[in-house]
């Protein structure tokens, strides 16, 4: 079992009201990976310039992380800031400079084409469909996007969204993908235009999963004082899709359970700046908190009004 990320790999500058950072690792493909790897192989397909840091390579180096895929090229980092409002919910972006990730054109090694699950992370949609033709005979394959994408390559998106098993959005992707602001109509609509399972990404409120009449909802893990929710998205879907990847996992059950997982590691993440904390996380903290998720879902049935 592996997973092969083809995504970003960049340098980020974050201003929050409880600090900031400059030039700290960041990019999808980073995220994903050091959440993923506490279940499964993860080979990190991005490419970086010249002026990559050693201290953010060292970092990516972890247990069950291959960056063989991470290209090095002559140029600047594909580098990306932004500030958050007080509460955190709203983000301006300040500056985005793609550099080398402009020209960024993945092609897969014979042994990551050969991986069981794809992540395809935010990239251009006709590039997303590039890589997907490059997979051999993959058991899960999962897409994101963003809205720029929905706005100018939507048909390229719906041509995806159709060839993968799940669309990994957020809500308000979903909405503006689907033309509809009611979030249940627009799963729907999605499902008819070929989208086989959804689960939608909600940010402090937990996560949604759309696989036609099957629904469930997973609350977010509650944190007092979070510093920076870059990156949350991509973590979740590490952390989901290494669950899903370690597990074989094809039920609906392990798909819900994949999902608390994702929360779990996506409110780790959160409480520092850029993915190093997912690094360090250990089998226990992540355990406490799929188990403290899980504790807030329990309420077993009972009559509505007792004989």
């Amino acid at each position: 079992m592996s997973i092969v990320v083809v995504g970003s790999v960049a340098l980020d500058t974050i201003y929050t009201p409880r600090g900031s950072v400059e030039d700290a690792l960041g990019g999808s493909a980073s995220y994903f990976a050091l959440a993923a790897r506490h279940f499964t192989d993860v080979h990190i397909v991005a490419v970086v310039g010249e002026d990559f840091p050693a201290e953010h390579r060292k970092l990516l180096t972890a247990d069950r992380v291959h960056l063989g895929g991470l290209e090095t090229v002559p140029g600047k980092t594909f580098r990306w800031a932004g500030e958050y409002t007080d509460d955190l919910n709203g983000r301006k972006t300040l500056a985005t400079e793609l550099n080398v990730f402009e020209t960024f054109h993945p092609t897969l090694t014979p042994e990551q084409r050969k991986c069981s699950t794809v992540f395809l992370a935010n990239i251009d949609p006709e590039l997303q469909l590039e890589v997907l033709s490059q997979v051999e005979n993959p058991r899960l394959t999962v897409f994101d996007t963003m809205n720029y994408w929905i706005a100018s390559k939507r048909d390229a998106l719906i041509e995806l969204m159709r060839r993968v098993d799940v669309v990994l959005l957020n809500d308000e992707e979903v909405k503006l993908l689907a033309g509809d602001w009611s979030l249940p109509r627009a799963a729907r609509k999605l499902h008819e235009l070929g989208a086989k399972r959804l689960v939608i990404k909600k940010s402090e409120h937990g996560a949604a999963l759309f696989d036609h009449d099957d629904r469930f909802f997973t609350p977010a893990f509650a944190l007092e004082n979070p510093l920076d929710p870059t990156g949350a998205g991509d973590t979740f879907a590490g952390g989901f899709l290494g669950y899903l990847d370690a597990t074989g996992g094809t039920h609906p059950m392990q798909f819900r359970r994949a999902m608390v997982v994702g929360t779990a590691l996506a409110s780790i993440a959160v409480e520092g700046f850029s993915p190093a904390l997912l690094k360090d996380a250990t089998r226990a903290t992540i355990a406490r908190r799929v188990d403290a998720v899980l504790q807030t879902m329990h309420c077993p049935p009972e009559p509505l009004w007792p004989a």
